[in-house]
């Protein structure tokens, strides 16, 4: 009967502790990340089911801290006990608690001589106690103590329960910790995520780059930690590091360049691309390639991330130190990264907007084409590309007018078929992948020359009707490091220097009307000033010289017998009728040049060959005439275009000194007939090229034979008084080119 007593004891007890189980997994299962205080619900709930499965005895539960290899007094958990609850003493550095935490295993104390009861345990009525470890993935975590008050032995049965104790508090303290650095690590990430919003909030606000880079340096050492911070970036040739920005150093910081390679940390973290965090600056290899910030300081850990842009381009590095070994954390370097990537668009912004500012002063001083110059050079520095180039459009073909040194202005490509021309018809950016086989890249011998493989080419808009007027293209080397690769980035930045670059050539357009709308009004004043003294001057000089031919007929009639007998004065009074005749002609001629023009159609075919008829050509001369006959009509009159030519072909003819060729051709171009005029002479001087227009011309000495000057300002004035202009292009030793347009007949409004 007693032996039945006993197990109907056993299966009350063992149903109590089973309920009580059920209770303790509801507990652990509360566990949340923001209320995980309810582990010492859970632990109590074990503790009071130690008791209820070893009667008469008393059980306390403390948590271990494994990191500093000590248990926590504040997390005593107890019941059952008598008095205080602090009737059993705190673990001690030698108690069964730390044996049972180093060997793994349960400790029972009538088991092992060595182990004494604590002096508090016995004075409470202690008579054994047995230690359970609670132990989760071989980590510590905790210990379950059970007293005996009576002089006993633990059961089977009671040591087995209390092992799916142990589990269960094992599994509640582990479950809660895990919480808690779960609800620690999403507090420090809020707190990340609003320090990133406030350094792009920053980014945004700052008007100097220095001060942003400072700025995000102090929220860095405020995130992490650390002791002090630097930026350093990479200078204009690419190959040193130099410091923009620091904080958090005291004394005398070294703040010298850094080579971009392997011998310093930032320059390895440069070279290499990838972050670097050190747990020990005095450890090999990085001892050797540390330089400390300042000797007075030792520093034991470093942070180091690389500034690398969307295009791929290498900005500079990012760099954290701490006294402290080990002072930066994997959650460390992703903030850093973050950080170093708010840092990189402050950059990219501040070179634009610095780009920006220049383009702009030199839109209003600078010539054409220096600015494109400019524009080209800008484009391949901020998209980090291998070259960059400016076409406009002519017609149906691009003319190149700027360029990087692989590429020479002057070239042309045609609008259709072409990878360029592409950009221009669609109005929107193109990209290729590879220039080399694209087949509407015209120029794949050059991209594999200097190994192109992308391209980025957007159109050159009018700001006045939105037409296209030409492209702007970059070109780069895929797979090197910081090289180009498009990006909306770079469309955004190559479309905003292709507006300055559209806006410069329309200026220069406006600007090129506006200089021959008023070298038009000068001539037209300047001519008709000539024009009132010339006409007053030649007409007394024709009533002068038209009395000569009528005095010599006078003299021959009265001294004809004188004459007869002297050859000598016959001659010359022939010589001298002849010449005043001449001169007559001449003034005639003239006065023609300053009576209005009415202009009409004509060819230019005509007007050359008139020219021709009335020049007597060298035997070494040769005039070729290329495409005149399929010309339009032009708008002129044919007594002007013909003595434009005449002095063209004179001063050609002079300059060669009877021995040359003369190619006279003919071209259309949009609403104008062109026609050049080319020798292959001497040339003209480059610092004549203006003078040889002007109404007082260059010396003998200084111009072609002195056969330049007033016959060329004559031109100049016909040919603007017709409409035209006239251009000229010559180097010394080089011949020399001529450049004429007159509008066609059918764009002209006669």
């Amino acid at each position: 009967m007693a032996a039945d007593a006993d197990l109907a004891q056993s299966d009350l007890r063992l149903a109590e502790v089973v309920l009580t189980l059920n209770e303790i997994g509801a507990a652990i299962n509360q566990l949340t990340p923001r209320g995980h205080g309810g582990v010492g619900e859970a632990l109590r709930l074990i503790a009071e089911s130690a008791i209820k499965v070893v009667p008469g005895s008393a059980a306390v539960i403390y948590t271990y801290d494994p990191s500093k290899q000590l248990f926590e007094a504040l997390s005593r958990v107890s019941a059952g006990e008598r008095g205080t609850e602090a009737a059993y003493d705190l673990p001690r550095p030698d108690s069964i608690g730390m044996r049972a935490i180093r060997q793994s295993r349960r400790v029972l104390s009538y088991e092992e001589p060595d182990v004494e009861l604590g002096p508090a345990a016995a004075r409470a009525g202690a008579r054994a106690v047995a230690c359970f470890p609670l132990v989760v993935a071989t980590r510590p975590v905790g210990a379950l103590y059970v007293y005996l008050r009576h002089p006993h032995r633990f059961g089977q049965f009671e040591l087995l329960m209390l092992d799916n104790l142990v589990n269960y508090a094992a599994m509640a303290i582990y479950q809660a910790r895990r919480l808690s650095n779960i609800q620690a690590d999403l507090v420090r990430s809020e707190e990340a995520l609003e320090r990133l919003r406030k350094a792009g909030m920053l980014i945004s606000s700052q008007l100097g780059l220095e001060e942003t880079l400072e700025s995000i340096l102090e929220m860095a050492l405020d995130v992490t930690g650390a002791q002090y911070g630097i930026f350093r970036l990479v200078d204009e040739s690419g190959t040193k590091l130099v410091t923009r920005a620091v904080t958090g150093a005291s004394g005398r910081p070294q703040l010298g360049v850094l080579p971009l390679d392997g011998t310093s940390i930032m320059g390895w973290v440069a070279q290499h691309r990838q972050s670097l965090c050190i747990h020990d600056l005095e450890s090999a290899p990085w001892v050797r390639l540390y330089h400390p910030l300042d000797a007075d300081i030792r520093m034991r850990s470093e942070l180091a991330v690389p500034l690398v842009g969307s295009s791929g381009r290498l900005e500079g590095v990012l760099n954290l130190e701490s006294p402290l070994v080990g002072a930066f954390s994997e959650q460390d370097n992703h903030l850093l990264n973050s950080l170093a990537t708010q840092a990189v668009i402050a950059i990219q912004e501040a070179r634009l907007l610095d780009a920006l500012l220049e383009v702009a002063r030199l839109l209003l001083v600078e010539p054409y084409p220096r600015l494109l110059d400019h524009l080209v050079k800008q484009a391949a520095d901020l998209l980090n590309a291998s070259a960059s180039a400016i076409w406009i459009l002519d017609n149906e073909t691009l003319v190149l007018e700027a360029a990087t040194d692989s590429l020479h202005r002057g070239e042309r490509l045609p609008l259709r078929d072409s990878l360029t021309g592409q950009a221009i018809r669609q109005k929107a950016p193109v990209i290729s992948e590879d220039v080399r086989d694209d087949q509407r890249f015209h120029r794949s011998d050059l991209a594999r020359k200097q190994a192109w493989t992308r391209a980025l080419i957007v159109p050159l808009l009018s700001s006045e009707d939105g037409a296209a007027i030409g492209a702007f293209s970059v070109y780069g080397v895929q797979g090197e490091p910081g090289r180009f690769i498009e990006s909306e980035w770079d469309k955004k930045v190559l479309t905003c220097l292709a507006y300055y670059a559209a806006l410069a050539f329309q200026n220069a357009d406006r600007q090129r009307a506006l200089r021959l709308a008023q070298e038009r009004h000068a001539v037209a004043e300047t001519f008709a000033a000539v024009g009132d003294v010339a006409a007053n001057v030649l007409h007394h000089l024709n009533n002068k010289v038209g009395t000569i031919p009528a005095r010599v007929q006078g003299i021959r009639a009265k001294c004809a017998p004188t004459l007869e007998a002297d050859d000598y004065l016959a001659a010359n009074l022939t010589e001298i009728e002849r010449s005043a005749r001449e001169a007559m002609g001449a003034v005639r001629d003239s006065l023609v040049n300053l009576r209005p023009i009415y202009a009409g159609p004509v060819t230019v075919l005509e007007c050359v060959r008139a020219a021709l008829a009335g020049l007597q050509l060298p035997e070494g001369i040769h005039v070729d005439l290329v495409l005149l006959g399929d010309l339009p009509p032009v708008v002129a009159s044919q007594r002007s275009l013909a003595f434009v030519f005449t002095n063209l072909l004179n001063n050609a003819i002079t300059a060669m000194e009877g021995l040359g060729t003369i190619v006279v051709r003919g071209q259309t171009t949009g609403p104008w007939v062109e026609v050049i005029v080319e020798d292959n002479g001497p040339g003209i001087p480059q610092h004549l090229h203006e003078r040889i227009f002007e109404f007082d011309p260059p010396t003998r000495n200084s111009g072609r034979n002195g056969k330049l000057g007033f016959g060329l300002w004559w031109v100049k004035t016909l040919m603007m008084r017709l409409g035209g202009t006239i251009s000229v292009e010559s180097k010394e030793g080089g011949g020399t080119r001529f450049l004429l347009r007159l509008p066609c007949l059918e764009d002209a409004h006669v």
